[in-house]
């Protein structure tokens, strides 16, 4: 036993030791990895033409996540990637003054999805980018739809011959619950106002309600008409030749003989059909040949940005405009960048309403709600910096809806896109009843004694119709509330309000006939007039009030930002990458984030289900 014990704790000992020095070798590799990050080169190496090559992955936000790789990441599927829209924006802006860019390339395979509001922004920055005499250039394996929008502001589009082009309009489809609950003997309580409020449908019907469908239809055929009409206003092809191809498609592609690819060069999306190589021999064409590389004289983006801000610092000094985005569901107390905080985002705000070099506050709003609580203590403190004489103006992005609407109530101005999707002005509250499905399936019974019928409720047991009575006249209080704070800032009476509420969704042209935004344009529209409002004139800088990161996690950004992909392939793990799984392990990812940002203390909740494929 004494000799077993010997050899246990030597093994340790070598155990440990190994242990140690292991720790000291990653500290080491970290640490040189860190200084040369951080040190960085001289920037890119410009020839005498140069080509800016874009690659955006994922989905463009308006902010970027803050809580670490994600599920779909972990796994290989390298679409969960999100690329920023205002560093996009800045970077086309900057390569068309820039003397040394000649040609921008949209390498765009990689690129899912996009708002419709975000994608007229970008290509409202193509457009002036081509009005200086530069060329774009498109290419991708196959195009997304909000990729082939994109393309369609360049002067070249290149598909590989094997690619197809998505044209498939604009879906929304849920998954509806209530026969399952019923058979489970699961049982929701919902409290809700609003006929068109129909984030809680799935747990009460098996289908979608004619007041959705109508609703739905109606803000989904603005976004698509919209769409169209870029798209055709941008490549040169009738909107109705592109509905044409959106609706029959089977037909274009039976036509080219089951080729998708010639399909669409055939209706005149597309200019070339090649691989890798075609492409790149026209950009050698273009811009010349590296004769080490034997690759055209090419600069990446992120590298490009980061060292013509270092050369060209823009707005370091004077008065500012502080934006403040407000993206993702909005949920109580404290929370990282992707997702909005009630603490978290008043804080941000407080920050801009205490600088004296603040003259004027942006919320840039990205959100369908979520807590009601929440939004009302982000709502005051844009009340707050009113008071103190600072001019508040929201940009409503893709989606401002419900909560997200809520904290807008209280700007001097409302700008949205018209493709902004906003309004469901609407309250609920959800309280599932599990004590049936406990009973009679597992066995599993609660009970126990309370001095009143409001004491120990409790999912396991049945709610009281006297719990039930008071929960939706706090609903229904809620809903007061919400419409007394638009009818104030919107100059409306309640009833006006409650005509155009009753959690109805609009597409931003419908809304802002129905008067619940002032004007119609993007972020850079929004902060002009917080400059106007500020008394600014054309000298301020804009500043984005963000969250500071920890020094962790700026060591953690700076050696793995968007490398979670070639972290899981250092790993061994296998990759999901470009299998049906991806898809479904995103769709999870986004359930159980809408389920986790479920914490109203109250259980009130402004919030609206929108998702459109």
């Amino acid at each position: 036993m004494h000799r077993i014990g010997r050899g246990l704790k030597r093994a340790w000992s070598i155990s440990n030791a190994i242990r140690v020095a292991t720790l000291n070798v990653l500290f080491i590799i970290v640490a040189v990895a860190l200084v040369v990050l951080l040190l960085g080169g001289k920037g890119p190496s410009f020839a005498a033409d140069n080509a800016l090559v874009i690659q955006p992955k994922g989905t463009i936000v308006d902010q970027l996540t803050g809580e670490g790789p994600s599920i779909g990441a972990l796994l290989g599927d390298g679409g969960t990637n999100e690329t920023l829209l205002r560093d996009m924006v800045e970077t086309i802006e900057r390569a068309g003054e820039d003397d040394r860019i000649d040609v921008l390339v949209l390498d765009l395979s990689e690129l899912e999805s996009a708002g419709v509001s975000k994608l007229q922004e970008l290509g409202a920055a193509l457009t002036k980018f081509k009005a200086s005499g530069k060329k774009v250039l498109a290419t991708a394996d196959s195009y997304s739809q909000a990729a082939y929008y994109l393309a369609s502001h360049s002067d070249e589009i290149y598909m590989h011959n094997m690619g197809q082009v998505e044209l498939a309009g604009l879906g929304r489809y849920h998954t509806y619950f209530k026969d399952a609950l019923d058979r489970f003997e699961v049982e929701w309580h919902i409290f809700r106002v609003g006929k068109y409020k129909s984030a809680v449908e799935p747990f009460t019907r098996n289908d979608m309600s004619p007041e959705a469908r109508e609703a739905d239809l109606e803000w989904m055929g603005d976004l698509w008409g919209a769409y169209l009409a870029d798209v055709s206003r941008a490549r040169g092809v009738a909107v109705d030749e592109l509905r044409n191809y959106a609706e029959r498609y089977d037909d274009h592609v039976v036509k080219a003989g089951g080729d998708t690819a010639k399909a669409a060069l055939d209706s005149g999306l597309v200019d070339k059909l090649g691989g890798r190589d075609a492409v790149r021999d026209r950009l050698i064409e273009l811009v010349g040949e590296d004769e080490k590389t034997h690759d055209f004289h090419r600069v990446a983006a992120a590298e490009y940005l980061e060292f013509a801000r270092d050369e060209s610092p823009r707005n370091l000094h004077g008065k500012k405009i502080a934006v403040i985005v407000a993206r993702g569901n909005i949920m109580d107390g404290q929370q990282p960048p992707g997702a909005i905080g009630g603490d978290s985002t008043a804080e941000l705000i407080r920050k801009a309403r205490q600088d004296e070099d603040v003259k004027a506050l942006v919320l840039r709003v990205d959100s369908g709600g979520g807590s009601a609580f929440a939004s009302e203590v982000i709502r005051r403190e844009f009340e707050l910096a009113r008071a103190a004489g600072k001019p508040v103006v929201v940009s409503m992005g893709s989606v401002a809806a419900s909560g997200g609407y809520w904290i807008s109530t209280a700007a001097d101005e409302i700008w949205a896109s018209p493709t902004t999707i906003t309004g469901s002005i609407g309250i609920f509250g959800m309280f599932p009843n599990i004590s049936k499905a406990l009973a009679n399936n597992v066995g599993i019974h609660s009970d126990g004694v309370a001095t009143t019928k409001f004491a120990g409720i409790s999912p396991q047991r049945a709610l009281d119709p006297a719990v039930a009575r008071a929960m939706q006249s706090g609903i229904e209080h809620g809903y007061q509330e919400f419409l007394t704070r638009v009818a104030a800032a919107r100059n409306m009476t309640v009833e006006q309000v409650d005509a155009i509420a009753q959690g109805r969704v609009w597409s931003g042209v419908d809304a802002h006939a129905a008067g619940l935004v002032d004007q119609l344009g993007g972020l850079s529209d929004a902060i002009a007039s917080a400059a106007t409002r500020g008394e600014l004139g054309d000298s301020y800088q804009v500043e984005y009030v963000e969250r500071e990161l920890g020094f962790k996690e700026r060591i953690m950004k700076k050696l793995l930002g968007g490398q979670a992909e070639a972290v899981v392939a250092g790993l061994g793990l296998p990759s999901i990458a470009g299998t049906p799984y991806a898809k479904v392990a995103r769709e999870f990812e986004e359930h159980a984030r809408v389920m986790a940002s479920f914490n109203d203390p109250a259980g009130v909740y402004a919030y609206a289900l929108i998702d459109v494929d």
